[in-house]
């Protein structure tokens, strides 16, 4: 493993708590686009990826892995574009705002990032949410002061898996991309890693990916970030 040092974190199942944070503000979103009924509301929860069975969002589902502009895509598939944009940008505003006050920071994550920034490690966001919603959650969360970016997919021309985040973050740092650890619950965090030529391709297991979808693409599961401290200490 080349010598790491900075990290890119995935928002939603890695910062924050996933199921907590999303339930409520993705039905709101899911009630508005069926005009308030509610089973056709329960109907998009689900094809945009809500298990209703389980009570959790489906590793990889375009809840847990895409964005406002694929959610929208997908329930107004039937919409012309000027629709779809003026959807987009409402979600876009809806989320950055409730998505941020209803934010649940997962155990440990705050100390972990602080224990980072005392380390020297550069630190930023890589998130499908939109920037304006990544900025928010980290004021919520009283983190932000450590963070040298926070990047959501209206931040560069091809949001994850593309590696347009992981190229951002190195021209803003001046590190390589080899220098640049990615880490994230969902494999679109993992395919980034790997497209963008990190040094480190870390998933963890606190949001909506299972070790059997995350091993395969990444260098190390760990069950949520507050391992990271301890895992590049001893790799180092």
């Amino acid at each position: 493993m080349a010598e790491i040092r900075g990290i890119l974190f995935d928002k939603d199942g890695t910062l924050v708590d996933f199921q907590q944070t999303w339930y409520a503000l993705a039905d709101l979103m899911a009630m508005h686009a069926a005009d308030g009924d509610r089973g056709r509301a329960d109907a998009l929860m689900v094809l945009a990826g809500y298990d209703y069975d389980r009570h959790r969002f489906r590793a990889d589902s375009v809840f847990a892995a895409g964005t406002n502009a694929d959610i929208v895509a997908l329930w107004y598939a039937g919409s012309d574009e000027a629709r779809r944009r003026e959807m987009t940008a409402y979600f876009d505003n809806f989320t950055a705002e409730q998505g941020a006050l209803q934010s649940v920071p997962l155990p440990g994550s705050r100390d972990a990032i602080a224990a980072l920034h005392r380390q020297g490690f550069r630190l930023g966001v890589a998130t499908n949410d939109s920037t304006s919603g990544a900025e928010k959650t980290l004021l919520a969360l009283g983190v932000a002061q450590m963070f040298d970016a926070a990047y959501g997919y209206d931040a560069v021309a091809n949001p994850k898996p593309a590696p347009d985040t992981i190229q951002a973050f190195s021209d803003l740092t001046g590190l390589k991309a080899a220098e640049i650890a990615m880490v994230g619950d969902n494999r679109h965090d993992l395919e980034m890693a790997k497209a963008g030529g990190a040094g480190l391709a870390v998933g963890v297991l606190s949001g909506t990916g299972t070790r059997e979808s995350l091993a395969p693409l990444a260098d190390v599961v760990l069950d949520s970030i507050a391992d990271l401290p301890g895992y590049l200490a001893a790799s180092r």
